[in-house]
């Protein structure tokens, strides 16, 4: 998988890290001196941001290898990347390439293990990424198998209950309205009950996000929406994680909508430096 970041927001990530010069390397007078650095996975992980952490090493002037693209699931002590350089490159990218691969790979491993409990239906991520960090986060999805549930509020068209606190026309005087004024885009609504559901797939909905239901609620919205011939697709959202995926499967989910991986620990990368 290619770099998501731009060589400009990896440098402002290394500018953070080291906004005066990194006083410990520069105070023992090392800089120059010559060094190897290598990654390894510590744990069996999802590898995420080996591109970054090698493009982070190049930008300080190092010379960097990837050994693991990302995607790739490998196993413990597993080689990811190379570096060589005077010590005070390796130093200036050593952290901020760890801790980027590091949780990075964290979401993608743990999204990951959503995805494989809940095949064969797909599994999309929510945008409730941590502020600031979507590129990665959307790159980490991408590395585990899932794919993005929207990127943000201006490709898709979802109706909360926030949205119909506003509204005054009936449920399919709203579908009717934006089929009429966005035709490209199918429409889906959450709705947090079996009864709520009904009424809006009886009025065009072609998509349900069913909040918080448990597997049970599922299943009875399905056989409900079976039993009318309504044909809605549903997407099981809120709490659903890879110990209790295969649950919502198995009650009919056409498809899996979660943020857990968002906040799972992230994953342990070890870090060798020797002498060259």
């Amino acid at each position: 998988m290619p770099c998501c970041l731009s060589d400009h927001a990896l440098s402002e990530l290394l500018a953070d890290d080291v906004p005066a010069g990194d006083l410990t390397t520069e105070a023992l007078a090392i800089e120059n001196a010559r060094g190897h650095v290598s990654f390894h996975a510590r744990g069996t992980m999802r590898v995420c941001g080996s591109e970054e952490a090698v493009r982070l090493f190049q930008l300080t002037g190092a010379t960097a290898r990837l050994h693991v693209a990302s995607a790739t699931a490998v196993e413990a002590g597993a080689l990811l990347l190379e570096a060589e350089g005077g010590a005070g490159e390796l130093h200036r990218a050593w952290k901020v390439a760890q801790t980027l691969m590091e949780w990075s790979s964290g979401i993608a491993t743990a999204a990951a293990a959503i995805v494989a409990a809940a095949a064969p239906v797909a599994v999309a991520c929510t945008r409730k990424n941590v502020p600031g960090t979507k590129a990665m986060s959307a790159k980490a999805v991408k590395a585990s198998g899932a794919i993005m549930h929207r990127l943000g509020l201006s490709e898709t068209l979802l109706i909360f209950a926030e949205h119909r606190l506003f509204l005054e026309e009936a449920p399919q005087d709203t579908v009717a309205r934006l089929r009429r004024l966005q035709p490209e885009r199918k429409l889906t609504v959450e709705v947090a009950s079996v009864e709520e559901a009904l009424v809006w797939a009886r009025a065009g909905a072609g998509v349900l996000q069913l909040e918080k239901f448990p597997p049970e609620a599922v299943a009875a919205c399905k056989a409900r929406i079976a039993a009318e011939g309504l044909g809605a697709v549903l997407v099981a959202a809120g709490g659903v994680r890879a110990d209790n995926a295969a649950d919502y499967v198995a009650a009919g989910a056409d498809l899996i909508a979660t943020s857990a991986a968002y906040t799972a620990p992230p994953c342990d990368v070890k870090v060798r430096f020797a002498l060259t």
